[in-house]
């Protein structure tokens, strides 16, 4: 890249720090840091949830689908439209008359009201300990665009890869920790405006040109690159299966629902990221894979799209574009971030050992808990190699043992909180058990994730156990 690409890299990135210092001087409560004040409209909103749900992890993970199979790569966020809008019709309207009657912060909060402190707790860990693990897969996607693009060369005697993943890190971590949920809405929406109009109006257009036009890439790749159709059926069953669910469990986008000012406003917002989501995203993120794997061939599937950035995109518009990646990338890792520091804060600790401190302090601890978080975010991103396997394997984990209480929550009246306590508990370990040792279970051989079988074990434990303890506590979610 040349001299102008780094320094519209570097305003860039003050420019964010600036956004999250501006939101750190009007934070008066912890109502203000995690949830916005309450009074959040639709469009930053909607921003905020496809910025946080595509993030760069998708995006990174996107392009690798599009260099390694072509247009049939884009129904993995076809996830995120059926996702957000089965969430704007049946989820929403009961969350916000919960909201506004009970003032809720986090999502344990809700299952709180319904099944009790002991789901709720566990609840918390499950859903803390899986945004963690997705933060991590988010400072992945980042130092692996970084090593690519901006620091290419070692330094201090850390490989690339190794230096970038500090730097991407204490830059999300700082702008998160002091600004909260504000800091992180607005920064969202500027960061997907940019990296919206750097992909749709510049990337694929140049990337396409210097490609030699649509009738060069068809002749350059493999037919089944340009058939929609071509996704095996198992990989497309994993994607629904592992992704969907989170819009029903994500502790990010119930923040963004408890800030959204009514539930009008919430839908509309659900409604914009969804289309965001898919096509459009979907096939942009897709068609620059395609032309990165004419590019550069032999390259990683994952590494392809860095490198076609950094190399074929004109001098100023290089810049622009790669940091609008870096801000889909930020945009995830900060959400991530503050929905794990939420779930400890609120559902771990304010709710025991500090029912009785002051509103600032507690800010301040939030800032340190963030802290602590996002320090742990970075050994697990040391750990993976692929971004996409970081995020499947951390919405694995929540999805398994979250997803049939949650369910059960809303739909089923005879659901109890026995039932939901063991079938968080059952789904979550035989998640974790089959993917710790997967050679262990023939069943596996069939290609299905094993998040497929942790949902099931946890939908056939919380029926049972529903009906043999039956508590009748809670709030009636279908009296809201």
């Amino acid at each position: 890249m040349a001299l102008i690409d780094y320094a519209i890299f570097g305003l860039y990135m003050l420019g964010v720090l600036g956004i999250g210092y501006y939101q750190f001087v009007r934070n008066k409560n912890a109502e203000d840091y995690y949830l916005g004040s309450r009074r959040m409209s639709a469009f930053p909103v909607g921003f905020s949830v496809v910025a946080t749900d595509v993030g760069g992890g998708f995006s990174i993970g996107l392009g690798g689908l599009g260099f390694a199979m072509g247009l049939s790569g884009s129904w993995l966020l076809f996830t995120g439209l059926v996702g957000a809008w089965l969430s704007a019709v049946f989820v929403i309207p009961r969350i916000k008359a919960l909201d506004r009657k009970f003032g809720l912060y986090t999502y344990p909060d809700l299952l709180r009201l319904r099944y009790g402190p002991a789901v709720a707790l566990c609840a918390a860990v499950i859903s803390g300990l899986g945004y963690m693990g997705f933060t991590g897969a988010q400072i992945l996607a980042g130092a692996k665009l970084c090593s690519a693009t901006v620091i290419t060369e070692p330094v201090f005697g850390l490989t690339p890869l190794e230096f970038s993943l500090y730097l991407i890190a204490v830059i999300t971590v700082t702008y998160t920790v002091i600004g909260g949920l504000k800091a992180v809405i607005y920064t969202d929406v500027a960061q997907w405006i940019i990296l919206l109009g750097g992909l749709v109006l510049v990337a694929v257009p140049v990337a396409l040109a210097r490609a030699g036009g649509w009738s060069a890439l068809r002749a350059s790749l493999p037919p089944e690159f340009f058939s929609i159709t071509a996704v095996k059926p198992v990989t497309f069953v994993n994607w629904m299966v592992s992704i969907i669910p989170i819009w029903i469990i994500g502790m990010t986008l119930y923040q963004r629902m408890y800030a959204c000012r009514d539930e009008k406003t919430a839908k509309k917002a659900w409604y914009i990221a969804g289309f965001l989501e898919y096509p459009v995203m979907a096939f942009a993120g897709v068609v620059l894979g395609m032309c990165a794997r004419v590019f550069f061939p032999g390259a990683e599937s994952e590494t392809g799209l860095p490198l076609l950035l950094r190399t074929y995109l004109p001098t100023g518009i290089a810049g622009l574009v790669i940091a609008a990646y870096f801000s889909a990338i930020m945009s995830t890792a900060d959400s991530c971030l503050m929905a794990s520091s939420g779930n400890v804060l609120n559902d771990l600790l304010q709710k025991t050992v500090l029912r009785r401190v002051s509103e600032r302090a507690v800010i301040r601890l939030s800032q340190l808990v963030t802290l602590i978080i996002g320090i742990s975010a970075i050994f697990i991103a040391v750990r993976f190699e692929k971004v996409l396997e970081a995020i499947l394997y951390a919405y694995g984990f929540m999805v398994s043992g979250l997803f049939v209480p949650t369910l059960g929550a809303y739909f089923w009246k005879r659901s109890s909180g026995t039932g939901a306590l063991l079938g968080m508990i059952s789904g979550g370990a035989v998640f974790l058990a089959l993917q710790a040792k997967p050679g262990a279970f023939p069943f596996l051989a069939s290609g299905l994730h094993p998040s497929l079988f942790g949902i099931t074990v946890s939908g056939l434990v919380f029926v049972i156990f529903s009906i043999i303890k039956p508590d009748g506590k809670g709030v009636d979610f279908y009296a809201q």
